[in-house]
């Protein structure tokens, strides 16, 4: 009945969303009509603003059509959940809607669209209550040292296990530790992220079973500022959780921010500057909360509140340096061969640079100064194999055991 219940959910999801998408390009082409009969930077005559009034109902009408049919759709397909056949939930659908979180994340929550991935933790797949029981009977062999993994933006939980090698499996059986693996809403901000899984962890070290002794983070790319800001409101608040926080270890994590999304703001102002392409400048901001973090890595509230974050601005972060009393940890990876890269031209995994992965910067004031021992390169490895290369996971065992 349940996967009745999540295929239903997730139609309902879908049908929002393109009638959301629906209604969002009648908006732009109406801009794109207004453009085109009212000349920028010339005045308009009575017949173009008749033409613009009547084209207007005709916009008018189809965001009615489209609001009604969407919100039919939805209701019909609600009550579909008691003929549905039996219909196994799959990797791949759980893939897509992590990639919908990660772009448009915070549009699915704002909307309480069913699609949205609500922050939980969990274990084979399956959530996890925070309740002594419910913690006993998901880990029969539980122990008080607990490695936390943490993915990176558009993944899940399911995806830290990739060309058949998952990094939490291997190192708990290995190392005799108990796995947790956080799954969330990639597009909501990162700071919003981190004060919930700060939230989480809280309960869940209050709960759990036995003493705790440790917990070790592993977290994949925008994963590690996630875990960065838990652990900032963390020990704001003073939550027990932090103190038997240990180690950090981050696989290209851009701690300084990511090239693609900067470039993503450029397009932004480019297209804002020229008056015929300004109604296209819309399309540039469908991307989520969580990936304009991305840009320089925002870890905290007040670096967007109060803020356009489409707008042309340098980076106004506040420097927060890695946790005091944790050993933290960072590998970076190169897409290139060692012996045709030089130091100097280290562009990182096509997705994050090394400098930034290494939370290196070019104001000293802002470095974070990982101790050089614990640091790492993997060559000919892209931002995705961080996850199964083996030279990434000896280097990982290395630091934990």
């Amino acid at each position: 009945m349940s996967n009745k219940k999540n295929l239903s959910s997730d139609l309902q999801g879908i049908t929002r969303l393109i009638t959301d998408a629906t209604i969002g390009v009648t908006d732009l082409v109406e801009a794109m009509h207004k453009r085109v009969v009212h000349p920028p930077f010339l005045p308009s005559t009575p017949i173009q603003h008749l033409i613009t009034k009547v084209a207007g109902v005709t916009y008018k009408s189809i965001r009615w059509s489209t609001s009604f049919i969407g919100n039919g759709t939805d209701k019909a397909l609600g009550k579909l959940t008691s003929v549905l056949g039996k219909i196994e939930s799959t990797e791949k659908k759980q893939a897509i809607r992590a990639v919908l979180n990660g772009v448009i994340g915070d549009h699915l929550e704002k909307n309480k669209n069913p699609l949205e991935i609500r922050m939980q933790f969990r274990h084979q797949a399956n959530a996890i209550s925070l309740d002594s029981e419910s913690l006993k009977k998901a880990y029969p062999n539980i122990n008080g040292k607990i490695i936390l993994m943490v993915h990176g933006s558009c993944m899940n939980d399911i995806q830290w296990t990739h060309n058949e090698h998952n990094h939490g499996t291997k190192l708990s059986k290995e190392l005799d530790r108990t796995p947790i693996y956080l799954n969330y809403n990639s597009g909501r901000h990162i700071s919003t992220n981190g004060q919930e899984l700060n939230e989480l962890l809280e309960e869940l070290v209050l709960n759990w079973s036995v003493p705790v002794e440790e917990i070790v983070i592993i977290s994949h790319s925008m994963g590690g500022l996630v875990s960065r800001s838990a652990f900032y409101y963390g020990q704001q608040q003073d939550k027990s959780w932090v103190k038997h926080l240990k180690k950090i270890v981050f696989l290209g994590t851009p701690h300084h921010g990511a090239p693609l999304e900067k470039m993503g703001n450029y397009l932004d102002v480019i297209l804002e500057a020229i008056p015929y392409a300004k109604p296209f400048a819309r399309l540039g901001k469908i991307r989520s909360a969580g990936v304009t973090d991305l840009r320089y890595g925002n870890l905290l509230d007040k670096e967007w509140k109060d803020s356009d974050r489409f707008k042309m601005q340098g980076d106004k972060r506040e420097h927060i340096s890695l946790p005091e009393n944790v050993e933290c940890y960072s590998i970076a990876a190169v897409s290139g061969k060692k012996s045709l890269v030089k130091p100097s031209q280290l562009l990182g995994d096509k997705m994050v640079f090394v400098k930034s992965a290494l939370g290196k910067h070019k104001n000293t004031d802002k470095d974070l100064n990982f101790k050089k021992v614990n640091t790492y390169i993997s060559y000919e490895t892209n931002h995705v194999e961080l996850l199964s290369n083996p030279k990434v996971y000896s280097k990982i065992k290395s630091w934990i055991v």
